[in-house]
């Protein structure tokens, strides 16, 4: 039997994380706001790498073939491309994502020196009764989409007084509801798996157990530009678990209220004998998981594999409603995801 989940401390983690801001580059918020919850374990030696990825220690009972769970605070966002004449702002993508995604959103500018100016991300032609038929049809592009500050400017000179300059990060506002069961937010891809992981090694804490294998807790921030655990992963590491959203979609297995296996996707099938290992162990536990792959996806432990890392890996993790949108999760779907985790560390 498997140790009880703090169902509360578990959301609480989840909505004060997708609170903190950090979009992959200024990752930075997200880290220390897990490491704080880490830290509260005796058992665990908490150290950042010097790309700023954070990596927990957790000694095992056995200590001859180590162990990875990874997952990632790094969100999508944007930067700066350019003050305009208007003195609104052009902006450059962080992560993949079209502009129609977070037309409309709420966000904050984030200034080099510290400051905060909040804005709008808008389409230029944005009125209709301006723009007319422009408004619907102008292309959601670089070009077209735009940052209006909530401040007295209409000039770059004005916006540059400010504070604000090319580089500065644009954070989207994450939205987060917590109604009959489902979770509702920005960016739950992956800190929904971040409180995932931590929801699993407070309850095994609490429960005085250990992992079975020393277990190293990768949590990286820079997954979504692809790189995120290519390095920061110990090299006597055996075997890779990371821990992502399911896609959510039209002829995806995958839904809302289970944690999902993933055994391929746009990079290739995963280890097949821990794919089929974390099976078992899923049905041993009467754990309701699904297995998918997902056509448009790529996890950051391919980025180890493809950084040249020698070790066993699969993808866990629970089902998430428009990906890289307005996402939704289930707490079923946690739930499943953390009792997966456990029984994982424990065997």
């Amino acid at each position: 039997m498997l140790p009880e989940i703090q169902t509360d401390a578990l959301l609480d983690f989840l909505v004060g994380l997708l609170n903190t801001p950090s979009p992959t580059g200024f990752a930075a918020p997200g880290i220390a706001f897990t490491e704080t919850a880490l830290a509260n374990l005796p058992a665990l030696q908490c150290a950042r790498t010097r790309k700023g990825a954070l990596v927990a220690t957790w000694p095992g009972t056995h200590n001859d073939a180590p162990r990875t769970l990874t997952a990632h605070t790094d969100t999508l966002g944007a930067m700066v491309k350019e003050i305009k004449k208007n003195g609104r702002l052009k902006l450059t993508k962080i992560g993949g994502y079209p502009w129609n995604f977070v037309e409309g959103e709420g966000c904050w500018v984030f200034t080099h020196d510290g400051r905060r100016v909040r804005g709008s991300i808008l389409l230029h032609a944005a009125s209709v009764h301006v723009y007319g038929s422009h408004a619907s049809d102008d292309k959601r592009d670089d070009d077209n989409m735009e940052v209006r500050l909530d401040a007295r400017t209409n000039s770059a000179e004005e916006t540059s007084a400010l504070g604000i300059g090319v580089g500065d990060f644009v954070v989207f506002d994450p939205r987060v509801e917590v109604t009959n069961g489902f979770i509702r937010s920005r960016h739950l891809d992956d800190k929904a798996c971040v409180a995932c992981i931590v929801a699993a090694a407070q309850s095994l804490h609490a429960a005085g157990l250990r992992p079975k294998q020393t277990t190293y807790l990768h949590i990286s921030n820079y997954e979504e530009v692809g790189h995120g655990a290519s390095a920061g992963i110990p090299a006597e590491v055996t075997e890779l678990v990371a821990v992502d959203m399911a896609a959510v979609g039209d002829g995806q297995t995958s839904d809302e209220f289970h944690t999902t296996l993933c055994v391929k996707d746009s990079g290739g099938p995963y280890h097949h004998g821990l794919s089929n290992r974390l099976r078992q162990l899923a049905e041993q536990y009467d754990i309701p998981y699904k297995v998918d792959i997902y056509p448009y996806y790529g996890s950051d432990g391919e980025a180890f594999w493809r950084a040249g890392g020698d070790v066993a890996v699969a993808l866990i993790g629970p089902g998430v409603d428009a990906s890289h949108n307005y996402e939704r999760t289930h707490l079923e779907a946690l739930l499943a995801t953390t009792r997966w985790i456990m029984a994982y560390l424990l065997n």
